[in-house]
């Protein structure tokens, strides 16, 4: 069976060298990145690679004609393009782009072209929003859902508080992007990076939350009255963040001359920043997940607390963010390769926490990577 993963990133290399593992796939890696894709080959001889330019959606669909499936590993703004690429050329596949669009707008295409896709795989959305509507099954009624997470490097250093452990223009995205979330019952919008609170975690000490725009299909698949989502950084990140925003140093119109072009602020702000925020070889990071579920189950209140917490592992060089995120894709692909799952159309995280075995199956193979995701229980 061939697979074939579109981007080599932080995120996308791992996910491949995963899947060769499985004697069953022939893997390909495609990425525009020549030096990216010959780090690759070195690490793992095993993998093919394509050097290709993956913006132009038509060029994805011939590309991906010559397998039997894809994972969708390229940055968000391309993500939904490249989805619907996907699906043109009737190719099962899990995605972690997180893009601005409404997945379910692919919905139709995907069942049309006979496509199972599952979207969002990674921690939230991802195997996050699976275990919460895992929970919510169980229950009666659910009442409330808060859920804080975060990806950080492992030692926090002055000017940024941070490093980008995906994509950094994805991560500008979470900054911009009005976060959505349910109160009430009712659907509110705020600025991206506001209300701030601090929290402790016993890992790594106080960190802040602030509103971004997470919760994604769960506010349309999960009938909850209370659903927010944060996330979460070193205390300091916040600020620096809201006040570059708030300069203009995020806008994506074409104001800045420069020579006989003109360029965005955007533009201009990625070049400085994002070197500043590249984890330097040999760095770790950490993920950090924490979601608490309230509600009713035969008729008494309980609470249901998710964890997981994950460090870079110095022994296979592959960043938690890549273990967290891309073994949950990985695994996706295998439930679809294997029959597991099959449901046609696309698919969010969660609704393979209405499938038991899904859920069963996901644990166990994070588990077996040294990804370990904790649930408890108790009334209240």
């Amino acid at each position: 069976m061939k697979i074939i993963v579109l981007g080599a990133g932080l995120i996308g290399g791992p996910m491949a060298i995963d899947l060769v593992r499985d004697k069953q796939f022939e893997v390909t890696v495609a990425d525009q990145n020549e030096a990216v894709l010959l780090g690759l080959k070195k690490k793992c001889p095993e993998l093919s690679v394509i050097r290709q330019n993956l913006a132009t959606p038509a060029d994805v669909t011939a590309l991906v004609s010559n397998y039997d499936l894809v994972i969708n590993a390229v940055p968000g703004f391309m993500g939904f393009e490249t989805a619907k690429a996907i699906i043109k050329a009737g190719k099962d596949c899990a995605c972690i782009a997180f893009y601005e669009e409404d997945p379910f707008a692919l919905n139709q295409l995907a069942k049309a072209h006979n496509v199972t896709m599952i979207m969002d795989c990674g921690v939230y959305p991802g195997m996050g929003s699976a275990l919460i509507m895992h929970i919510s099954e169980k229950l009666d009624t659910i009442d409330s859902v808060i859920t804080y997470v975060g990806g950080l490097p492992e030692i926090r250093e002055w000017p940024s508080e941070y490093k980008a452990i995906f994509s950094p223009i994805d991560v500008i995205e979470e900054y911009i992007r009005p976060a959505r979330y349910i109160e009430n019952g009712f659907e509110m919008v705020r600025p991206a990076l506001s209300d701030p609170e601090y929290i402790f975690f016993p890992e790594v000490g106080t960190l802040e939350a602030f509103n971004t725009d997470g919760l994604r299909t769960l506010t349309q698949t999960l009938n909850c009255p209370n659903l927010k989502e944060k996330t979460l950084r070193y205390p300091g990140h916040m600020e620096k963040m809201a006040t570059l925003r708030e300069l203009g140093f995020f806008s994506k119109e074409k104001s800045i001359v420069v020579g006989d072009e003109k360029i965005s602020p955007l533009e201009l702000t990625s070049q400085v920043l994002f070197p500043n925020w590249k984890l330097k070889a040999g760095e770790g990071d950490i993920t950090i997940f924490q979601s608490v579920v309230e509600g009713i189950k035969n008729g008494q209140k309980m609470k249901y607390t998710i964890n997981m917490y994950d460090k870079y592992c110095p022994e296979t060089d592959v960043i938690s963010m890549a273990r967290t995120t891309g073994y949950t894709a990985t695994l996706a692909i295998r439930m679809i390769a294997n029959g597991l799952y099959s449901d046609k159309g696309v698919s969010p995280p969660e609704f393979l926490g209405k499938h038991p075995e899904c859920i069963s199956y996901l644990l166990r193979g994070l588990n077996q990577r040294g990804v370990n995701w904790r649930v408890s229980e108790r009334i209240i």
